[in-house]
């Protein structure tokens, strides 16, 4: 699975398959989510593996730090479910 690297601290396991048009948009609902984690917690790495469950995108993200945090979503609609998943890791914090 081919790994992208944003920033020093943000993988993206997965995702070499979007759209480019997509692409840029995960990447900045990734970034901006992982500035906001930064100021809230010290954390070594995100990491967000993206697969496809039929006609669903099926996410699973992790963040390594402080305060270890998974979660896992699936849905139709790709921003949808990063938006979600980022919103939950957002709450653990």
């Amino acid at each position: 699975m081919d790994t992208m690297q944003l920033g020093g601290n943000i993988e993206l396991n997965g995702f070499n398959e979007l759209e480019r048009s997509k692409l840029v948009v995960v990447k900045k609902i990734v970034g901006n989510y992982a500035k906001e984690f930064s100021d809230k917690t010290r954390f070594d790495k995100l990491s967000l593996t993206l697969a496809l469950d039929g006609t669903e995108f099926k996410i699973a993200a992790e963040l390594f730090g402080d305060k270890p945090v998974k979660s896992e979503l699936k849905d139709k609609n790709l921003f949808f479910v990063i938006g979600n998943i980022m919103e939950n890791i957002k709450k653990e914090l």
